[in-house]
């Protein structure tokens, strides 16, 4: 491993691998901050199509980059590149320590952004991603939401809503910007 610390592997018999390498790679104390840091939806909600409004949008809580959460993810993800693990290595690259994975930033930044169930709305995928400045281990992200566009989809009974994802460090730096398209249901008109 490209990182000199001690990680214990928890197998998860449903999720192994073929090869039968468990899946989950966790360094000490890593479950207990992610427990944390974790948070779960807030409430509930049925939000149709027609209920999105164009321009609304909200500003989320922020959350803190460790170097855990980078480790954690290159586990997970199989990146193991320098940019991100090795500390001696990036001190002779222009940005002079670890980065968080552009797939992190997007992930902890769409988390941000899910402190509320909609039943009614899921999402369909996403667009434009664009990582625009490197965020650090100890740096802070926060999300600003804003409806974009909405639009039909060609199943009935269904609509496209466009929320711009704009994700920002401590310093009010746009690091990560993004669009995300959720499938939204249509209030069924009565006859």
């Amino acid at each position: 491993m490209p990182f000199e610390k001690k990680v214990y592997f928890i197998s998860m018999r449903s999720f192994q691998h073929q090869s039968q390498r468990p899946i989950l790679c966790l360094v000490p104390g890593s479950i207990k901050k992610m427990i944390n840091t974790t948070r779960s939806a807030t409430r509930t909600i049925k939000k149709f199509f027609e209920d999105f409004e164009p321009n609304e949008g909200r500003t989320t809580a922020k959350r803190k980059i460790t170097g855990e959460d980078i480790d954690l993810h290159a586990a997970e993800s199989g990146d193991y590149f320098p940019h991100h693990m090795d500390a001696e290595w990036c001190k002779t690259q222009p940005f002079k320590k670890r980065m968080a994975h552009g797939t992190l930033v997007l992930t902890i930044a769409i988390g941000l952004t899910a402190d509320v169930i909609n039943e009614v709305c899921m999402t369909y995928g996403y667009d434009r991603i664009r990582f625009i400045k490197p965020v650090f281990i100890d740096d802070t992200m926060y999300v600003i939401t804003k409806i974009k566009e909405k639009k039909d989809h060609k199943k009935p009974g269904y609509g496209l809503v466009i929320e711009q994802i704009e994700t920002f460090n401590q310093n009010n730096e746009l690091v990560m910007a993004c669009e995300h398209i959720y499938l939204a249901e249509k209030k069924i008109e009565e006859a």
